[in-house]
């Protein structure tokens, strides 16, 4: 006879459903977490834009060599978006460097937002398997 426990291990939406929930969670939170560098570095694309001389809470590589960069480049979105992937999946910086207090936090948080997701994601797959 077949139990309601055995048929939820047979059941593979139930593990679609899983890794799905799991990847939207990732997924948000590198959007989410990009979205607040970019508002966060310098006090957001319009401050930075008026005020370039301030100094910014991200160093980028193409501000520490900029014979590497177009001239007059600036941090886009799609530059914050690129750190807040790679925090999340080395859960620490890579290329981009946090210059201040609060980037650092944020960027912290960030990582263990991401371990833990990955954690429970894992202790949940365990958990139906037992």
């Amino acid at each position: 006879m077949t139990t309601e426990r055995s048929k939820q291990l047979l059941d593979p939406e139930l593990y679609v459903r899983l890794i799905f929930a799991a990847v939207v969670l990732w997924v948000t939170n590198v959007l989410l977490i990009g979205l607040w560098y970019w508002q966060l570095d310098r006090g957001g694309p319009l401050a930075r834009a008026l005020h370039p001389e301030t100094p910014p809470d991200f160093l980028f590589p193409e501000m520490d060599k900029p014979e590497y960069a177009p001239p007059g480049w600036m941090p886009q979105l799609i530059d914050y978006l690129y750190v807040s992937l790679t925090n999340a999946t080395a859960f620490n910086p890579t290329d981009t460097m946090p210059l201040t207090q609060i980037a650092k936090v944020l960027m912290s948080v960030q990582s263990i937002v991401a371990l833990v997701t990955i954690g429970l994601v894992v202790a949940r797959a365990v958990n139906i398997l037992q």
